[in-house]
């Protein structure tokens, strides 16, 4: 039932900042999921591909990744490249912008749902969000924060440290003045972010970093 991760074999802040493509399959196969739920979550296709292209990826492997054509891959590449493409993305996790946070509190939560299953608090919201019933309104990001927190407290013992430390540091990110977690180049439209986020959180915490 429990992963790798659960063991504490590896700290979630052990983080190079890089994926292998290994991790990008893994982390986009979840992605993939969240992009079918709705018209909504299907744009982050469209807008993830500047982020991967800014990874170096070839279109080919953009269209593997993302599961699309690759005339489509090379439509939204000429697009931003008329257009003023965004920085590559920055993959550490010490970044707090509101949609990275939110980003990474989600991937959390989809963590301890996986872990724990239906005995998990935040399951039925995780199913919510997948399923695009819940967007990422500052009052839904304050009940699942309640919910993950709880969890946390609940299966306390069975977790390791890296759990709790991550929420506590989504928290105080999540608690500061909007201006202060505001980047000042974002890299990408506001739910790429938390998409990116949400994976990469996973990954981390799995440590197959």
């Amino acid at each position: 039932m429990y992963n790798k991760a659960v063991t504490g074999e590896k700290s979630v802040y052990e983080d190079p900042g890089t994926l292998t493509e290994e991790q990008a399959v893994r982390m986009l196969a979840g992605m993939n999921e969240v992009i079918r739920a709705g018209e909504e979550m299907r744009k982050l296709r469209a807008e993830m591909i500047p982020v991967f292209a800014g990874f170096g990826w070839t279109q080919e492997k953009i269209a593997q990744l993302t599961e699309m054509s690759q005339p489509a891959v090379s439509k939204q590449v000429a697009k931003y490249r008329k257009d003023d493409a965004p920085p590559p993305a920055v993959l550490s996790l010490d970044q707090y912008d509101t949609p990275w946070l939110e980003g990474r509190l989600w991937g959390l939560a989809e963590e301890l749902s996986e872990v724990f299953g239906d005995t998990a608090r935040c399951t039925p919201y995780v199913i919510a969000v997948a399923r695009g019933k819940k967007r990422f309104t500052p009052r839904n990001v304050d009940e699942l924060r309640r919910l993950v927190e709880e969890d946390l407290g609940r299966h306390r013992a069975e977790l390791p440290a890296g759990y709790q430390d991550a929420y506590d540091r989504i928290s105080r990110g999540l608690d500061l003045p909007p201006k202060a977690t505001t980047p000042a180049a974002p890299t990408a439209t506001a739910s790429a972010r938390r998409a990116l986020a949400c994976r990469i959180q996973r990954v981390r915490l799995r440590g197959d970093a």
